[in-house]
């Protein structure tokens, strides 16, 4: 008899509840996701900090990041699923964070969206997605190309 107990040639019966799955939470975005986490250790005052789920988006996004030096080396740990990303801290990063959804922005606009972002004109960046690759506002114009917005630093 299934879930029924035997104690001392009695049988005891048992009743099993069907067990309600609990709903899992869904990862939205990659980017915000690491981009929080990054901030979170940065006002913690850790030295490094581990991200997963990985994206190639998310790589680019760091890249512009170690290229202003607003964070060390990072590196990338591949465990045959989604992959880690080991990131070294320096002290430097105030905020930063996703923007969702991925507003437009033409090359005309970028200083309407730096002003609405970022602190100052002096310090921070803007990250867009263009046709020539993921790349800072300044980057952008130098380049004369608008496209999408994917974030900001400072």
């Amino acid at each position: 008899v299934r879930g029924a107990l035997f104690f001392r040639s009695k049988t005891i019966l048992i009743h099993q509840k069907k067990k309600k799955k609990k709903p899992k939470m869904v990862l939205i975005s990659v980017l915000n996701n690491c981009l929080n986490s990054i901030t979170n250790a940065e006002r913690r005052g850790k030295r490094q900090v581990l991200v997963r789920p990985c994206s190639n988006v998310v790589i680019r996004f760091l890249q512009v990041m170690q290229k202003h030096e607003y964070i060390g080396e990072f590196e990338i740990v591949d465990d045959r699923r989604s992959g880690k990303i080991v990131i070294n801290l320096n002290g430097r990063l105030n905020k930063c964070g996703c923007i969702s959804p991925r507003f437009d922005v033409g090359l005309e606009q970028i200083d309407q969206w730096q002003i609405n972002l970022l602190p100052s004109k002096q310090f921070g960046f803007l990250v867009l997605t263009t046709s020539s690759g993921i790349m800072d506002h300044e980057e952008a114009k130098r380049k004369k190309t608008g496209g999408k917005i994917l974030g900001f630093f400072y």
